[in-house]
């Protein structure tokens, strides 16, 4: 059935609470929930999903699509819980032996992850040209070693953008002595910069268990409902892809709560291009939206010590929230808060208990803090563009003023308190697809052709509607420092989500005859 004659459900599994929606065909909001978040992420999701499903306004029946925003793999990172030991193999050699894989890694997440590691010969130079021939022999060798204690393999070898037939040579040898392992190449993650692919590579592989514990957790809660829906998770640009792509690059769904919050504050307000606040319980994420997504960092991303380089939306992070609720003076608590100033200041109404007037001098001294914390990173994101209007979103969104130094107005859309659930139910299905190029206008074209196509047979496997899938974006950046030119070129496809065809099809054609909606 067509994504566009569904319900879509969109979930935000956050640190305090989870928050869900149900948008309809026109991605129009008809039912929302907020639940506090449960240790069990299947527990959140099923209790989230159970919320929305007793309003009057969702027939279950209808629901063809279910998308969970962030899955915490931050956090699995940052503790290594749940992390797979990871064999990682670098094609480059002789030419990268000074720096060995994993080196750089801080030591306790280097030994949770690390099961062996070897260089060997192969690999291109940036215009395509071998290295030195591929060491096959080395590679069985390596299999046979890492075999005891290998969950998963990471393979990277030099400007494998420019041409990936070295890694897939390798993964076919590996697979062939190992069987079936989940085996991450470099030039499907990360882009150019070889340490920093190479970190992102091993991040994909050792998050592989996570990520098929996160579907599993999905899917478990999908059947409890009996809902006959299509599961997605949330991509870090604000799309989203099918569960079995997601368990092959995890890391995709890093920093997808600030892209989901992105794209449902400029969906709710109907504004594309501005800087979008998104005002959590202790902290405040700030980023760009550029025709309705997020702005993607063009630096290397650091993360636990690991400095990577996939894609991630460009934002700057401030220590502005609205504090621990239940402490809150506003609800009876005995701690001052951001929410309790705001509050005070009559930004916002919250709780059920008067502030103390004795607070008033400490609370005015906090919200002229944070406003000039929030003006500051609102200019960093902005870079001088002040006729851009600043959409503010989160839980705690109501703490904002409703003006601000450097930008054209404040805008908080309806519903800006779920807007990264609302992120997530709307997000379309995306692929993308890189190379680096000689820069002449012939092999340009030929090679936006072949990229155009290759994004979107990527977009398809990440369940976009076949028949929807456009171009939405094409990216060519000359590159500096080389002997002969080159361009590196990115094409982005998206499409609407692929939703199960069989009860949403029945359902809607019983509305179509009957004038009704009927439930299962």
């Amino acid at each position: 059935m067509p994504a566009a004659e569904s319900l879509r459900l969109g979930i935000d599994v956050g640190h305090t609470n989870t928050d869900a929606v149900v948008v309809d065909p026109a991605g129009t909001l008809i039912a929302r929930t907020k639940v506090p978040t449960s240790d069990d992420l299947d527990v959140s999701v099923e209790t989230a999903i159970a919320g929305l499903l007793e309003e009057p306004t969702v027939d279950p029946a209808l629901i063809g699509c279910v998308t969970l925003g962030a899955a915490r793999t931050t956090d699995v990172i940052r503790t290594g819980a749940g992390l797979r030991r990871v064999a990682v193999l670098r094609i480059g050699g002789p030419l990268t032996f000074a720096v060995p894989p994993l080196v750089t890694w801080p030591e306790a997440l280097r030994a949770a992850v690390a099961a062996g590691s070897r260089i060997v010969e192969g690999g291109c130079e940036f215009n395509g040209e071998r290295i030195a021939p591929l060491d096959e022999a080395a590679i069985a060798a390596f299999a046979t070693a890492v075999a005891p204690d290998a969950e998963a393999i990471a393979i990277t070898a030099v400007f494998s953008p420019v041409d990936p037939a070295d890694e897939r040579r390798a993964a076919a040898i590996l697979r062939h002595e190992l069987g079936e392992i989940p085996i991450s190449m470099s030039h499907e993650i990360g882009s150019m910069g070889l340490l920093e692919r190479e970190n992102a590579t091993v991040l994909n592989a050792a998050l592989s268990g996570d990520a098929t514990g996160t579907a599993a957790a999905l899917h478990a809660a999908i059947r409890r409902h009996d809902l006959d829906a299509e599961c997605y998770l949330g991509q870090n640009d604000g799309t989203q892809m099918a569960l079995a792509y997601a368990t092959r690059f995890p890391v995709l769904a890093i920093g997808s709560g600030p892209a989901n919050s992105m794209r449902g504050g400029a969906h709710s307000s109907g504004v594309t291009d501005a800087i979008v606040a998104d005002i959590g319980g202790s902290s405040t994420v700030v980023g760009r939206l550029v025709n309705g997504f997020p702005c993607e960092s063009l630096t290397p991303y650091t993360m636990s010590g690991v400095v990577t380089n996939f894609r991630l939306p460009d934002v700057v992070e401030v220590p502005i929230g609205g504090g621990p609720m239940h402490d809150a003076l506003c609800c009876g608590g005995s701690t001052p808060t951001l929410t309790d100033a705001a509050v005070t200041a009559g930004r916002t109404t919250f709780g059920s208990h008067p502030v103390p007037g004795n607070w008033g001098k400490r609370l005015s001294r906090m919200l002229t803090e944070a406003d000039r914390l929030l003006a500051e990173a609102v200019d960093r994101v902005g870079l001088g563009a002040d006729d851009l209007p600043l959409v503010v979103v989160g839980g705690a969104g109501g703490i904002a003023p409703d003006r601000l130094a450097g930008v054209a107005e404040v805008i908080r859309p309806p519903h800006f308190d779920v807007a990264n659930a609302l992120g997530a139910a709307i997000a379309p299905v995306s692929g993308y697809a890189e190379r680096i190029c000689a820069g002449r206008p012939d092999l340009l074209r030929a090679a936006i052709d072949k990229l155009t196509t290759d994004a979107f047979s990527r977009a398809i496997q990440a369940g976009a509607d076949p028949d929807r899938v456009q171009v939405s974006g094409i990216e060519e950046v000359p590159l500096a420092y080389l002997r002969d030119p080159a361009v590196r070129i990115k094409v982005r496809a998206t499409g609407p989500p692929v939703t199960a065809p069989a009860r949403a099809a029945a359902a809607l054609s019983s509305i179509h005859r009957t004038g009704r909606r009927t439930r299962s």
